[in-house]
């Protein structure tokens, strides 16, 4: 009868001592929970207002459920007595051992979050970057992954994509086309002039505002270069740039200017004996 009557004490003082404090951390437990939940809704709202994208509204609404998650948790195991200063000192400092063994994998992923959030650029882009250039076919948290003109594929890694420059072709509805043609020394400047002007004019595709620029470039060594400058949509440049080439090698040789090449004389010598 002892024994029960000293456990009874015992029981009774634990809840005196703990019961309230429990009380508390179950109910900062609930109510954390439920406003978790509400900032959730709340971040995705903002997210879908900001034209974030859908790859990137997920991963961030689970980033800050779990942030937001492990503060709750941490208030309420110290609501019931528990150090927590000693637990959250081992968890810094195994975060910050994870961090430098992973740091490349991490800027990776910061490089991701920025390439979304800010939009360098999207699927279906033409980019240039670290030495490779190609269509962006998919742009996930580690990686951007390309597909080339000819069909290969190229994974990028996002850290040094978003950290260092690149080049978007697809930003802008139009572009320039630069050519250069040469003619021979003692050729009619003024007729290359008319021809490159009547073949600019008879394709459709260039546009005439503003106009194609035509001038002599250099005096090279073994031609008279002139530059040619067009504007067409982004989506002739290259059908554009190719048809030109063509069509001033064969009108070139109608009209009758010659289209040099380096040459090199080789003069024999005989010596008699």
């Amino acid at each position: 009868m002892e024994n029960f009557e000293f456990d009874s004490r015992f029981f009774t003082g634990l809840v005196m001592e703990y019961g309230p404090n429990l009380v508390k951390a179950i109910l900062v437990l609930v109510v954390g929970l439920w406003a978790v939940g509400l900032a959730g809704r709340v971040v995705k709202k903002m997210l879908n207002k900001s034209n974030v994208d859908p790859s990137l509204q997920g991963f961030l609404r689970s980033m800050v459920s779990i942030l937001l998650k492990i503060m709750v948790y941490i208030t309420a195991l110290g609501m019931l007595g528990i150090e927590m200063t000693s637990f959250i000192a081992i968890l810094g400092a195994a975060g910050l051992a994870i961090g430098m063994a992973l740091s490349g994998t991490l800027q990776n992923f910061a490089g991701g979050v920025m390439i979304l959030l800010f939009k360098y650029f999207k699927v279906g882009d033409f980019i240039e970057a670290q030495g490779h250039s190609g269509t962006v076919k998919e742009i996930q948290i580690f990686v951007t992954i390309l597909t080339t003109p000819d069909n290969k594929t190229i994974i990028l890694p996002n850290g040094p994509l978003a950290t260092n420059s690149l080049i978007n072709f697809s930003t802008q509805p139009t572009r320039r086309v630069d050519w250069v043609f040469g003619i021979g020394y003692g050729d009619d400047v003024d007729k290359a002039y008319e021809v490159l002007r009547k073949l600019l004019k008879e394709d459709d595709r260039i546009h005439t505002d503003p106009e194609p620029f035509i001038a002599v470039k250099e005096l090279a060594d073994s031609s008279v270069n002139f530059v040619v400058r067009a504007w067409v949509d982004a989506s002739n440049y290259w059908p554009v740039h190719f048809r030109m080439n063509e069509e001033v090698y064969k009108t070139f040789d109608k009209e009758g200017l010659s289209i040099p090449y380096p040459q090199r004389d080789i003069y024999v010598h005989q010596i008699k004996d």
